[in-house]
């Protein structure tokens, strides 16, 4: 590795280490590594359904969207489910365990921090999670897999047993952001002293403004990306790379083991 890239390595592991009030934003970078693609990218699931047609008022209205919902879910399901989680997200748990992380707010709905080790009570899942549906009459939740497999079995249009439209766990288009979550997420960023970016584009709000949130309330912004961001110019350090390999060696400068994770 070239010095300079071994000087980038030495001053995120500095930062991170040394936060007292670590907050992480994680978006679909992370994830690649573990198999799951890219919605955006090509190949991605929104290049063989149309998101304009799947639009959550389009979902409460029409049965059909509701069937390409559930028939997508087939494609898309058994990848989520079945996923496991990699270096990167190992390391984040490891990071808790180590203590000073505050907040993991995740753009992805895997729920691969939580297979690592991450513990629900630091995680924010702002998007929501594909591993389970709700009612959008009652509320109530229940794993994914079954309500999946009524559909794959011929159930077109799946139902609570309160009579509601079941939908999987996931903020649609067109439909509100969680507002104690979107809050939540948004204090956690004003509260801390590091900010680290992992794997997210950055263009995709209400997320893609949290670290303003955090810079411009003091805390150094770090972004580990392949591809560069609207917020490289505000960042402390930005390192251009694999998330897995890079949150690796930022482990190694810190001894942190990932054995329990």
């Amino acid at each position: 590795m070239a010095p300079a890239a071994d000087t980038r390595l030495a001053r995120a592991a500095a930062l991170v280490g040394g936060a007292r009030r670590l907050v992480v934003l994680t978006g679909a970078g992370i994830s690649t590594e573990s198999g799951i693609p890219d919605f955006r990218s090509p190949g991605g699931i929104w290049t063989r359904y149309d998101p304009r047609q799947l639009t959550f008022d389009r979902f409460c209205a029409s049965a059909e969207t509701r069937r390409l919902y559930w028939e997508m879910g087939n494609d898309l399901f058994p990848a989520l489910r079945d996923a496991h989680p990699n270096t990167g997200h190992r390391v984040l748990a490891a990071l808790e365990r180590r203590g000073g992380l505050l907040r993991i707010v995740t753009q992805n709905v895997d729920g691969l921090h939580q297979k690592a080790g991450s513990s629900p009570g630091v995680m924010i899942e702002i998007h929501g999670t594909a591993l389970q549906v709700g009612c959008l009459a009652c509320g109530a939740r229940q794993d994914r897999g079954p309500v999946q497999a009524r559909f794959a079995a011929g159930e077109q249009d799946p139902r609570c047993a309160c009579g509601g439209l079941l939908k999987p766990a996931t903020i649609s288009f067109g439909q509100a952001m969680p507002e104690r979550e979107t809050a939540q997420a948004a204090a956690d960023a004003a509260a801390s002293d590091v900010f680290l970016v992992i794997g997210s584009s950055l263009e995709v709000y209400p997320a893609a403004g949290l670290p303003r949130v955090a810079v411009d309330n003091g805390a150094a912004l770090v972004i580990v990306n392949r591809e560069p961001t609207p917020y490289d110019a505000d960042a402390d350090l930005v390192l251009r790379g694999s998330a897995g390999e890079t949150l690796g060696a930022i482990a190694a400068q810190l001894g942190l083991s990932l054995s329990d994770a």
